[in-house]
């Protein structure tokens, strides 16, 4: 009985964020003004529209330097792995070279316990 009472007064504390009814039916308005259109419709005007720009899904996360991995041979470059915040375990490490480029052209190095932004983009069907 006590997880019970435990429970309701979890759920009465609860807030609910609610719009106005007033600001519902004029958004409900708005839509219903637009002309009904197909999604095979929208598609294809949107690809005939030229001043749009397509961008490609892409996601951006921030990560962790974990480790500088050095190389076994010295042709080869080192790799940093890097910790994603917020992936899943199994996913969450990823190990690149660590030769990287700034905006003049100069060669960097990431060093251990840097702050990083992944950015993962997806690439169209063919």
């Amino acid at each position: 009985m006590l997880s019970a009472r435990r429970h309701y007064v979890s759920i009465v504390q609860k807030k609910h964020k609610t719009e106005p009814v007033i600001a519902t039916h004029t958004r409900l308005i708005k839509e219903l003004a637009k002309p009904r259109m197909a999604r095979s419709a929208r598609l294809a005007e949107q690809k005939l529209d030229s001043a749009r720009v397509p961008e490609h899904p892409r996601i951006t996360m921030p990560g962790t330097v974990d480790r500088i991995i050095p190389s076994l041979s010295p042709s080869k470059p080192e790799r940093a792995q890097i910790a994603v915040d917020g992936a899943h375990r199994p996913h969450r490490d990823l190990r690149i070279e660590n030769s990287l480029l700034d905006e003049n052209g100069e060669d960097v190095k990431l060093k251990k316990g840097a702050r990083v932004e992944v950015t993962v983009t997806s690439q169209p069907k063919k």
